[in-house]
């Protein structure tokens, strides 16, 4: 029998944090959207109906939120990554995709996004 795969969805968390490297942005939060996927084994957690064998998505919520309010960052890119880390950081977690959206960075885009994937090792 194979095992089933969960997918935990996070979508459209919105926050606000100091980004970029413009002295305007330096001086002033803006607005970030973030998502992300993340994946884990999820046979134990169906079958038992037990929260100790499931991936805690709040508690990763969380952290993301606590991580982006208490730093400062220059790039899309090193911010992505930060919370990509998070959200693999629970040991069932197999797989994590995680984009961050900067709304109204490009005056003609809706917003800049970069995203990052990773397997864990």
């Amino acid at each position: 029998m194979s095992q089933a795969v969960a997918q935990i969805r996070i979508k459209n968390l919105r926050l606000r944090t100091y980004i970029g490297f413009n002295e305007e942005e330096k001086k002033n939060r803006q607005d970030i959207v973030v998502n992300a996927l993340i994946e884990y084994p999820a046979q134990n957690a169906c079958q038992t109906d037990d929260v100790a064998n499931a991936v805690n998505y709040k508690t990763i919520c969380k952290a993301m939120i606590a991580h982006v309010e208490t730093n400062r960052f220059l790039l899309l890119e090193s911010l992505t990554e930060q919370l990509l880390d998070i959200c693999l950081k629970p040991d069932q977690v197999t797989f994590a995709d995680v984009e961050v959206d900067k709304p109204h960075a490009l005056r003609f885009a809706d917003s800049v996004s970069f995203r990052l994937a990773k397997h864990k090792s």
